[in-house]
């Protein structure tokens, strides 16, 4: 069958300006309220992409000297959206979650703007209420736009194109920029550099290439993987060996030849390594990188830290970049020390899925990171979805993860999930690709063997 890219680009285009449209929607609600010199209250998600939507809003409305209350919070509750009701704002700003509050926003006596980019239902938002997310749209939330880019479009009629990186910095932590950027990112990668702010160039993309010892950066580089090297301390000493380089000193500090040795193994290992590097030159070495900037931002979620993280974007630092690199660090090592658990118990393996569960305090809080990153680098089976589970008192959080092959062939986590955390009283939801859910401690055994059917029925066709 002769494909009409002609007409498959127009339709592209018709979703991507509709999605336009009701961004410039939420701008003009927006700018409504910055006239009347309204406080904004804006809450947002703990992790990367969500600490950048906020960080996106909140240089916003600072440099239009507009007063706002910001919070960052791991999940959104009906018991939040019902204390929030009660908060004395005329606007609230709902960054990287919301969607699945609307019926509940609708019947908010405030104005709200929703800009997110997890997956949604069918409630038609009323006139108190502007809902920006692809989905709405057949963007696909979970690779061309992230919740920071949500945020981003909000705001990018107020001129704020200089603003357009930290959008990208959200991405990156959604892992959405990895292998390049794609549509709606497309555009607003190209107002960041329109904006004079970003500029590209090729290089070896391992991370922390000034601040840690060179076998470090090769272990803590997670994405492209570089399967042997990636989480595995002495397997990135024992490659360096093998080439008689130095394993102690940092990248910046090797010679040219040596940097071109070590290229070109690395390409050996995985092509991807080297290839596009996002720059911003005028932050600081540390955050220069927008892919460095993300994980920065992740490790303050991860601990907790999500208002040092908020901090760091809106321009601190010295003391602020320095106890960021502490938790960067300290997350790290809690990913090694989880593969090598991942890579030596294993996942437990059902029909269509495969699980880890743990109750150890260390790995309850990069589970989700170590299903990611175990189907990357090939200690799990990447032909079944990933379910990471961890006991939090009486309850258990669930991250699950797969591939894009995966999805290609009809899985959808994030339907799979919100369904099955259902029938236990829980919550669930996210995109096809990556998703979490609670559900009670004693609904384990019988929520996995339901979420196991689902996936299979996905995988069915049916």
């Amino acid at each position: 069958m002769k494909v009409d890219y002609q007409k498959v680009g127009d339709i592209i285009q018709k979703k991507q300006h509709s999605l336009l449209n009701r961004a410039s929607e939420a701008t003009s609600m927006l700018k409504e309220h910055m006239e009347n010199d309204s406080v904004i209250r804006l809450i947002s998600h703990n992790d990367a992409d969500g600490i950048s939507a906020a960080a996106v809003i909140a240089n916003a409305l600072a440099e239009e000297d507009v007063q706002f209350h910001t919070s960052s919070i791991p999940r959104l509750k009906e018991e939040d959206v019902n204390h929030l009701r009660s908060e004395k704002y005329d606007l609230f700003i709902f960054t990287d979650m919301g969607s699945p509050f609307i019926k509940e926003f609708n019947t908010y006596k405030h104005d709200v703007i929703v800009a997110d980019h997890h997956q949604v239902d069918d409630t038609e938002s009323e006139s108190n209420v502007i809902h920006v997310n692809p989905h709405l749209f057949g963007v696909d939330g979970s690779k061309d736009l992230c919740g920071a880019g949500s945020a981003y479009l909000t705001i990018r009629d107020l001129d704020k194109k200089h603003l357009a990186y930290y959008a990208l910095v959200g991405a990156f932590g959604d892992m959405q920029g990895q292998s390049g950027f794609t549509g709606v990112n497309r555009l607003i990668l190209d107002d960041a550099l329109e904006s004079g702010n970003l500029e590209i160039h090729e290089g070896l993309k391992i991370v922390s290439k000034s601040t840690e010892p060179i076998f470090k950066s090769l272990a803590y580089t997670f994405s492209p993987p570089l399967p042997g090297i990636s989480g595995d301390l002495d397997g990135a000493r024992e490659f360096l060996e093998r080439m008689n380089l130095s394993y102690g000193i940092k990248f910046t500090d090797m010679e040219d030849e040596e940097k071109d040795l070590l290229k070109d193994a690395l390409i050996n290992i995985n092509p991807d390594i080297f290839g596009d590097c996002y720059t911003v030159p005028k932050q600081v070495p540390m955050l220069r990188d927008l892919e460095e900037f993300s994980y920065i931002l992740d490790a303050c979620g991860k601990n907790k830290k999500q208002g040092l993280g908020l901090s760091i974007a809106l321009g601190e630092k010295d003391q602020a970049l320095d106890a960021a690199l502490r938790f960067q660090r300290q997350y790290r090592d809690q990913i090694v020390k989880g593969l090598q658990w991942a890579k030596k118990e294993g996942a437990q393996q059902l029909n269509s899925i495969q699980y880890l569960y743990s109750e150890d305090k260390v790995l309850k809080s990069v589970m989700g990171t170590i299903a990611s990153i175990g189907l990357s680098i090939e200690i799990l089976d990447e032909s079944k979805p990933v379910i990471g589970m961890s006991r939090l008192h009486n309850d258990i959080k669930i991250s699950g993860r797969t591939t894009r092959d995966m999805v290609e062939k009809g899985v959808n986590l994030g339907k799979a999930l919100k369904d099955s955390s259902n029938n236990f009283g829980g919550t669930g939801g996210g995109h096809d690709i990556a998703a979490g859910a609670m559900i009670p401690y004693e609904s384990k055994d019988n929520f996995l063997h339901i979420l196991d059917e689902m996936v299979e029925y996905q995988l069915s066709g049916e």
